[in-house]
């Protein structure tokens, strides 16, 4: 036993001693651990691109390169590295930018339509115009967009300088005659612009260009007598005064649309205000909004309410602001949130506490049901100031069934049937004329979520449809005769040509008639699908804009306020445009 014990120690042993002298002939001895910087080699530049890419997201100050904590976290993560100073960050920006711009340009080349937004926007004293465009990928048909420019406005605003500007950045992206609509708010000078420069009017119909463009009457004189007549009756004017005059022929800007999102906080602000022509609506709203405003304001002046707010009702107020949209509904569905989660006592006791007048229990009924009124006014401002699903033929549809669900809570409405009134009327004031627009119509039926399912008035879809049907017939045409190269007499009856085995008229009412809702299904019809990018290329809100000023108050900040406009202008299309550059 003894014996068998020390054989299998000796046999052990040596096996061991045979694997250690076999390991350590064979392998090196081994190495300390290595360093990031040992194993990956990294070039000044790419340092230095990183450091450019901190700079355009982040949005900080360049001069933030020549701090020292920066440059020691620079170095410590890769010794032996320069770091930029502030003048070559600022230089590199421009250049990133002239390359950005450079790709955005050969991108927008390739586009057939492209719409725009703008927008002014005041800051530190200084005035800046914004715009941004947006178009449609023909291959994947899905939404695509960048910010054009944000540039300084030098001097009043008015409607000339505002449309030489925007000529101006069109003709810098060669993009002037591809814009199928521009979407502004509805600012006095803007519309003007628009009305003086435009291709058409709101209706879509041509603009006189002045009260004097027009030839005078001859009285009746021979075409023969003309030339005698120049002769004798010569008549010298001044030159000067011929040039000086402006004959609205300057610039050339493209269809206009009313920002719609603009438009319902007016309804839901002004129009909505004319409800109180009824006294007994006036007397419950103006003691109502009475005490929620002198809530609103203890909760935003004072931290010991905001405290007192937090600890009865779990959440807190929230204050209207007369420039954000929707932020008076916001308001009061709060406290009808607080009052339904936490019961009136809750409030009761806050009012307590916070020395305001108590809530009366027709005064909860009335912000219970004024809220219940305006949350499809909500919804619909919502749904219309998105970005990459929201096409212009959202517009009447939205705008439709808002009518719809007003007149439906009209009839079980307690107090606010006077406001129900009153925002109906100002639906009709301010779209009208765009709900009976056929181009507007027709865009509707050419997105597949709503086709013809919007309405049930046969009217109001045939005039959408005869507008598409006409189109359709015109684009083939164009096709026909932009494809032909033969001579002069075929050319003229290219139109009796097909464009296709597939009618025009077919597809369409093949498109009507396939059960798919999404953007895929316009690509079994192509003239259908090539019409559809035409019309819904636009935005029916500026709300894009608004989101580029947005981002330009992070970079134009009170510290900042000496910012170059070029330099600020630069770093934000970088910031804003991460697919070009």
């Amino acid at each position: 036993m003894t014996f068998n014990t020390e054989e299998r120690y000796t046999q052990l042993t040596s096996a061991s001693l045979k694997r250690k002298s076999s390991t350590e002939g064979s392998l090196a001895p081994p190495s300390k651990q290595t360093k990031l910087w040992e194993t990956q080699r990294v070039s000044q530049a790419s340092v230095d691109k990183v450091v450019l890419k901190f700079i355009v997201q982040g949005l900080p100050p360049p001069h933030v390169v020549q701090q020292q904590g920066f440059i020691d976290l620079v170095q410590h993560l890769r010794p032996n590295t320069n770091v930029m100073t502030r003048n070559t960050v600022v230089n590199k920006v421009t250049k990133a930018s002239i390359e950005m711009r450079r790709k955005l340009k050969a991108a927008l080349s390739e586009i057939e339509f492209i719409a725009t937004t703008t927008d002014c926007w005041t800051a530190h004293r200084r005035s800046f115009i914004g715009v941004t465009a947006h178009w449609f990928n023909p291959q994947t048909l899905q939404r695509s967009c960048a910010a054009l420019a944000c540039k300084q406005l030098k001097g009043s605003h008015t409607f000339s300088a505002l449309a030489g500007a925007l000529n101006d950045i069109h003709t810098e992206f060669n993009i002037r005659e591809k814009i199928v609509r521009t979407t502004t708010d509805n600012g006095s000078n803007f519309l003007k612009a628009f009305r003086i420069y435009g291709q058409t009017d709101e209706n879509n119909n041509p603009e006189p260009v002045g009260e004097s463009d027009g030839e005078e009457d001859d009285g009746g004189q021979n075409d023969d007598d003309d030339e005698e007549e120049s002769v004798e009756g010569v008549e010298f004017v001044d030159a000067g005064a011929l040039l000086d005059e402006d004959d609205y022929l300057e610039y050339q800007l493209p269809k206009h649309h009313r920002c719609a999102c603009h438009l319902l906080n007016l309804v839901s602000t002004v129009d909505a205000l004319k409800a109180e022509v009824n006294p007994l609506y006036k007397r419950v709203s103006r003691s109502t909004f009475a005490k929620c405003s002198s809530l609103w304001n203890k909760s935003s002046r004072s931290t010991t309410a905001s405290e007192v707010i937090e600890d009865h009702c779990k959440l807190q107020f929230l204050r209207p602001v007369a420039t954000r949209w929707n932020s008076l509904f916001s308001a009061v569905e709060r406290i009808v949130r607080i009052t339904r989660e936490q019961g009136e006592g809750a409030l009761a006791a806050v009012c307590s506490e916070l020395d305001t007048p108590k809530f009366t229990p027709v005064e909860l009924a009335f912000l219970a049901e004024y809220a219940k009124t305006m949350s499809p006014v909500a919804k619909a401002l919502d749904v219309l100031q998105g970005e990459t699903s929201v096409q212009m033929g959202w517009l009447v549809p939205t705008i439709t069934l808002l009518r719809t669900k007003l007149q439906q809570l009209n009839i079980a409405s307690k107090f606010c049937e006077p406001l129900i009134a009153a925002l109906l009327s100002g639906l009709e004031k301010r779209f009208g004329e765009m709900l009976t627009d056929p181009e507007l119509r027709a865009a509707a039926i050419l997105v597949p979520k709503f086709k013809t399912c919007w309405t049930s008035d046969e009217n109001i879809l045939k005039l959408g449809l005869d507008y598409i049907r006409s189109h359709l017939d015109c684009q083939a045409e164009n096709h026909v005769s932009e494809g032909s190269q033969s001579s002069e007499e075929e050319d003229f009856f290219s139109s009796l040509k097909k464009t296709s085995p597939l009618e025009t008229t077919q597809q369409l009412d093949a498109y009507l008639g396939c059960p798919r809702d999404t953007a895929e299904v316009l690509k079994s019809f192509p003239a259908v699908c090539q019409l559809s990018l035409k019309l819904n290329t636009a935005l029916p809100a500026s709300a894009a804009c608004e989101r580029l000023f947005t981002v330009a108050g992070l970079i134009f900040r009170p510290k900042r306020a000496h910012t170059g406009s070029k330099n600020f202008e630069n770093q934000l299309l970088l910031r804003l445009n991460k697919a070009y550059w």
